[in-house]
């Protein structure tokens, strides 16, 4: 990761409750994210780490039994127990079993990669020479390097009337959801073959993005501001957010910073759309892109300007109760091949990463539980130093071991390019045996999702889905991965 900083990771409540039921709410039920994974004893990692705090919290409270006996007293007490074991050389051990190694010769281990819809190819049947091999390695690691990462930050103003002066241990969520808009943003202002500038003065619509997502009110996408308008959502300083409640919160900031009828003015220049179930995800029921309601979102967001207009869809999934079902695994995976495609809020259970590209049975990813200065760059600054914004270090965990509690995202430039996403996730939809992530359908009351063949005029392609009904979404739809 660029720069020397504090790795941790953040964790949820590791308590069990017997005869967990699937209509319990969304809190009563979050350690069932922490589940057991093959790969090491899960039980036995968290235990030594559980272990390991309450004997210093123990410590802290017969120290402190003479002096205050308050609920607060305790809530410090712990916090600052946890606190201490995080930084510990021990915490951040477990977070690289947890969370994953570093890569640095990616190609060495073999598998093509797909980077958020680009295509790099590194497999063994490729006889290409050594050189163009290191090509499109480099090529690669600049693609990669260019991504924008959104971290922990410290140091920046108390956010609202709280106390806080910094997103550690809780933020990771948010600052995921930071990176996925941000790169919206990105490909939109600057085109997905932008790269990180090695040179200065810097482009000036690079910078402005970096403003927008300073850590300061002034800046529209702060973290300060995704807690405001996410406030009917749940979300609150100092504690944990899921991707549903993300996607929303996302979905009215956006509508809160439009203050001006120019759309490239606009601090987000697109449209937002929340792609959800039935009854907005309340009785589950599989997310339905519907081309009529993409359309309103448009016109809404251009105020009757325009037809059509950029547009980001997020499509929050629950894909299985303790792990994600195998059955959707190559599903998502081709969800990175899309050209529209801009990644996954989710990781493992516990820590929220921005996933940003798949390789044989592995993810890549960004990650933010780095702990770094608070930045609040100049939108006229062409010569600000933005080495805290990009990362070098590859990280990848295994694909069937991220959690089931996730968010795909999806940026459409024009109407041509969200018919030809509709045209990718019909025919997606169509090979999944009957259990697709998500259908397109031309309007709401359409019983039936649109097939590949029927966005481009066929009505024969129509099938039926009845795969959703009886899923997890009625229970799980905000079950956090993160802290």
């Amino acid at each position: 990761m660029v720069g020397h900083h504090e790795k941790i990771v953040c964790s949820k409540c590791s308590s069990r409750n017997s005869g967990d039921t699937l209509d319990k709410s969304p809190a009563s039920v979050c350690s069932e994210a922490g589940s057991s994974d093959s790969k090491f004893s899960k039980a036995s990692l968290w235990s030594s780490f559980f272990t390991s705090a309450f004997t210093v919290f123990e410590t802290y409270s017969a120290s402190a039994a003479s002096e205050k006996k308050s609920v607060h007293s305790r809530q410090s007490g712990w916090a600052a127990a946890v606190k201490k074991v995080v930084n510990s050389g021990s915490m951040r051990r477990i977070h690289e079993r947890v969370m994953g190694s570093r890569r640095t010769d990616i190609s060495s281990l073999g598998g093509d990669i797909w980077l958020l819809g680009v295509f790099y190819k590194f497999s063994e049947q490729d006889s290409s020479g050594d050189a163009d091999t290191g090509n499109r390695l480099a090529a690669f690691e600049q693609d990669f390097s260019s991504k924008i990462l959104m971290t922990y930050r410290k140091g920046f103003n108390a956010i609202g009337d709280t106390k806080y002066t910094s997103d550690v241990y809780w933020g990771c969520m948010l600052r995921s959801s930071q990176m996925l808009v941000a790169q919206a943003t990105l490909f939109h202002r600057l085109g997905r073959s932008w790269r990180k500038p090695l040179q200065k003065p810097l482009n000036r619509e690079y910078v402005n993005i970096l403003h927008i997502f300073g850590d300061s009110e002034a800046s529209a996408f702060s973290i300060h501001n995704l807690l405001e308008a996410g406030k009917s959502y749940g979300l609150a300083s100092g504690s944990w957010v899921g991707p549903y409640a993300m996607c929303r919160t996302w979905e009215t900031l956006a509508r809160c910073t439009r203050d001006t009828k120019d759309l490239e003015e606009q601090p987000l220049p697109m449209a937002v759309y929340v792609v959800s179930g039935d009854e907005d995800g309340e009785r589950g029921g599989a997310p339905v892109v519907c081309i009529e309601d993409a359309s309103k979102r448009c016109a809404e967001f251009s105020k009757g300007e325009a037809d059509w207009t950029p547009i980001l869809l997020l499509v929050p999934l629950v894909l299985g109760l303790e792990k994600v079902n195998p059955r959707y695994i190559p599903l998502l995976w081709s969800t990175f091949t899309f050209p529209q495609s801009l990644g996954v809020l989710g990781g493992k259970p516990g820590a929220s990463t921005y996933i940003v590209g798949v390789q044989s049975d592995r993810v890549l990813y960004l990650d933010p539980h780095e702990v770094q200065p608070a930045v609040n760059i100049s939108k006229d600054d062409l010569e600000a130093n933005t080495s805290s914004y990009h990362c070098n270090v590859i990280r990848h965990i295994p694909l069937d071991s991220i959690d089931p509690s996730l968010a795909i995202g999806f940026y459409c430039r024009d109407k041509d390019d969200f018919d030809d996403f509709c045209f990718r996730a019909s025919k997606l939809a169509d090979e999944s045996n009957g259990a697709p992530l998500f259908t397109v359908a031309q309007a709401t009351t359409l019983s039936k999702p649109v097939g590949h063949n029927d966005v481009l005029g066929d009505t024969a392609g129509l099938q039926e889905d009845d795969s959703f009904g009886s899923r997890v979404h009625e229970r799980c739809r905000e079950l956090p991965p993160c802290g």
